[in-house]
């Protein structure tokens, strides 16, 4: 009698301790990146060809990435952003349940040419998603 109490308890806390493992859920770590204003809606509602001045994109965006001349010798300002979205799954030992893992790239470049008045003559949204 004492054998089999024993053996049911442990029975117990070994589905216990494997009901409770997950490896991962997801959207983990994703309340620890940073927020860019570097996106599409930004550019499309505060840039304006001939109005929009190099000031204002430095107060909107900050520094550029990198910082040329065309053949024009106009500036141009280009930035990048870059990041990895880790979408990964779970796994329940007990219920048998699995969800995969998976990783998409992105890339968004926004590239603005100024005049020589430093004002936005024109600029270019590249995004890529991989």
């Amino acid at each position: 009698m004492k054998k089999i109490s024993i053996l049911s308890l442990l029975c117990a806390l070994c589905l216990l301790t494997l009901g409770s493992c997950k490896s991962y859920k997801y959207g983990a770590g994703e309340e620890n990146v940073q927020k860019s204003n570097l996106t599409f809606g930004v550019v499309k509602s505060k840039i304006f060809k001939g109005e929009t001045t190099q000031d204002e994109i430095l107060k909107i965006f900050g520094a550029p990435n990198m910082v040329t001349k065309n053949k024009s010798n106009n500036e141009v300002w280009s930035y990048n952003r870059m990041s990895v979205v880790n979408k990964g799954g779970y796994t329940n030992f007990v219920m048998g349940e699995r969800a995969s893992v998976s990783t998409t790239s992105q890339s968004f470049d926004l590239i603005i040419t100024f005049s020589e008045n430093d004002v936005v003559v024109d600029y270019s949204v590249v995004a890529t998603s991989f």
